[in-house]
């Protein structure tokens, strides 16, 4: 075995295409350039950025930031306001009737901003690792809500029957 017995692989290599060379080479006459326009003539040079008459890429991509459309945005309560309500237990029904958060869609977080005395059971959507070390030092307890999954608003997929 020697240099000047090596051969490449089967298939590996292909016979260049020659183009122009007649109708029966299956490249003639326009040698693959098609019938008129710009791409045809002589002297023709692509731009790897042009897009022909399409609006280019760089002008239809935004320009600043990105908006994550996964996002949860909670609407933020701290211990510290906490005091308003009187009660042991403390839900979002309640945070909503005192005025402590706005808006019945949003999930719930509570932040560790304030001091809190006595021992309460709060429950909500999210808690801050410093709020539920605060609300435990105080002898409370905290309970999470968890996420409720997706429910079907069809009418006609809940009995079963979807459009045919």
């Amino acid at each position: 075995m020697d240099l000047s017995n090596l051969k490449p692989n089967v298939g590996s290599t292909k016979n260049r295409k020659r183009v122009g060379r007649g109708p029966g080479s299956g490249h003639g006459k326009t040698s693959g350039q098609g019938h008129k326009g710009q791409k045809a003539r002589s002297g023709y040079k692509s731009r790897a950025w042009s897009e022909g008459g399409q609006m280019p890429l760089a002008r239809r991509v935004p320009k600043r930031g990105f908006t994550n459309i996964f996002r949860v945005e909670y609407l933020e309560v701290n211990i510290g306001d906490l005091k308003k309500i009187t009660a042991a237990d403390i839900t979002p029904q309640m945070l909503h009737e005192v005025g402590l958060v706005k808006g019945k869609n949003r999930p719930i977080k509570i932040l560790a901003d304030g001091v809190i005395e006595r021992p309460v059971t709060i429950t909500a959507h999210a808690f801050t690792k410093a709020a539920v070390e605060k609300i435990e030092k105080a002898g409370g307890k905290t309970i999470k809500i968890e996420k409720q999954a997706a429910k079907e608003t069809s009418k006609s997929r809940k009995d079963g029957q979807g459009h045919q």
